[in-house]
């Protein structure tokens, strides 16, 4: 064989051999870097990308996609005039919790030797955050009714999205708690939020189903003579 050969040398390094190729010229986006099976940590260091952090930051990351299929779901139903007037206020809600799972996200991708540039609120989940999720939550407790059996998620195209959303979210409270367990997690919060929050979603399916269902039997009743 020629690789055998007396003062053949090293084979020359191909993408083929290494699984790397150059950066896309000019682009931001497309480095490289990851090309290696690594990512990048908040505050600096890598770690491969099926690594327990990176699995739950990016469980994280399809919660906030899979809320913004909801969001966009109510987009469609305002446009199109078919929005309960209950669920005005759903759309900004909605988009409040994408960002806030950003904290989350901040949080579990941060490196673990850094605890001290996390900031609450911001990078780090604290304990308001999880006030403000349980103060939602009890508003919209008290504007449904509270099923009698299992609920098997598809009544409506928006309730499923919810559903779909708190389904990611248990996942990612799974992943969490592997970290916390761990010790691995830099603040007290972070799993309580993902678990309020996971109810939160659950209810408020519950709210859009049964709020769609009041409109389409008022849109079904008969008008009165005059």
């Amino acid at each position: 064989m020629v690789g055998d050969a007396p003062n053949a040398g090293p084979k020359p390094e191909t993408a083929g051999s290494t699984g790397r190729r150059p950066a896309i010229a000019d682009s931001i986006v497309a480095t490289g870097r990851g090309d290696d099976g690594t990512t990048g940590l908040l505050f600096g260091g890598r770690v491969a990308k099926d690594d327990p952090r990176t699995e739950a930051y990016g469980t994280v990351d399809e919660a906030v996609a899979a809320l913004g299929l909801a969001r966009a779901e109510l987009g469609v139903m305002a446009a199109a005039g078919t929005l309960p007037a209950a669920l005005a206020a759903l759309a900004s809600l909605t988009l409040r919790f994408q960002r806030e799972l950003f904290v989350v996200g901040a949080e579990l991708a941060a490196n673990p030797d850094a605890p001290d540039k996390l900031r609450d609120g911001v990078t780090r989940v604290d304990e308001q955050m999880v006030t403000g999720v349980e103060v939602v939550l009890k508003d919209a407790e008290a504007g449904i009714t509270m099923p009698r059996e299992f609920v098997v998620p598809g009544e409506s195209r928006l309730s499923a999205a919810l559903e779909v959303a708190r389904t990611i979210l248990r996942r990612a409270e799974r992943r969490a708690i592997t970290l916390q367990l761990a010790g691995a997690l830099p603040g007290p919060w972070l799993v309580p939020y993902l678990n309020r929050l996971a109810d939160l979603l659950w209810v408020l399916a519950r709210a859009a189903e049964q709020a769609e269902q009041r409109d389409a039997t008022l849109a079904r009743r008969p008008s009165r003579p005059a």
